[in-house]
């Protein structure tokens, strides 16, 4: 039977929209409540839709009972002190599943291919119903921080890197791409992530917003490249060696070259 997908990500998997004019005030997104979670390197989340309510980051399958990421409530405190952003993530009038606003503190290049990861937004959702997705705007300005989406892990060839200037918004299919952001800012940058379910609603906003299923992709020197995969190698060599200490088994050996 297969999942409800939305057209525009066929071609590549993402989609660059229209960059916003002007981003929500700072405030909204400082004055937030975080709380620690680990993504892409060192980072809090700021949840505005959760599972229950609660300033919570789990994923909805972690819950009782377990659920897709489907179907988030609404954090009421987190949204009055949000109402842009809550507007940002409801403006495509699709369903809203987990829906936060990420910290990313500065990071290497290095740092951003060894955090490379999948997300996992469609457990127990039920073929016939709507594939979820990510929608990606960015907050603060960092134009020289890139978005690192690989279709192969460990194949530099495959990674797309977009960068990240106020106000870009993206849809990904992060459960298709290994990806991490390379933060090159001395501040802290903040995100808005918000899972929402494809379908007719969110064809129609992709289609309103100008998409770009191709937007440029940033040229990296070839040797800085090549040492971040040896680095990202003997990283997991590292945990897998330290963990599997404990008996424990994380991933199976990659070889180094």
């Amino acid at each position: 039977m297969g999942f409800i997908t939305s057209e525009a990500l066929d071609e590549t998997g993402y989609v660059e929209l229209e960059r916003l004019q002007k981003v929500a005030e700072p405030s909204e997104w400082l004055d937030l409540e975080y709380v620690g979670w680990r993504s892409s390197g060192v980072t809090r989340f700021a949840p505005l839709a959760s599972y229950g309510g609660e300033v919570d980051c789990n994923g909805f399958w972690n819950h009782t009972p377990p659920r897709t990421d489907k179907d988030g409530v609404w954090i009421p405190r987190q949204v009055d002190t949000a109402p842009t952003l809550t507007d940002y993530a409801r403006e495509a009038g699709a369903n809203v599943g987990r829906c936060r606003v990420i910290e990313l503190q500065p990071n290497t290049y290095a740092d951003a291919v060894y955090n490379l990861h999948q997300d996992d937004n469609n457990r127990l959702n039920e073929e016939g119903s709507g594939w979820v997705v990510r929608s990606f705007v960015n907050l603060t300005d960092d134009p020289d921080s890139l978005l690192l989406l690989r279709s192969d892990r460990f194949d530099p060839a495959t990674e797309i890197r977009l960068p990240l200037p106020a106000g870009t918004r993206m849809i990904v299919d992060t459960q298709r791409f290994w990806h991490a952001v390379w933060h090159r800012g001395t501040a802290p940058r903040y995100s808005l992530i918000t899972s929402l379910t494809s379908g007719p609603e969110l064809d129609v906003h992709i289609r309103a917003n100008n998409p770009d299923p191709r937007p440029r992709s940033i040229e990296l020197d070839a040797e800085m490249v090549s040492a971040a995969q040896v680095e990202m190698h003997r990283r997991i060599e590292e945990r897998r060696r330290a963990f599997e200490a404990q008996g424990l088994v994380m991933e199976p050996p990659v070889d180094l070259y």
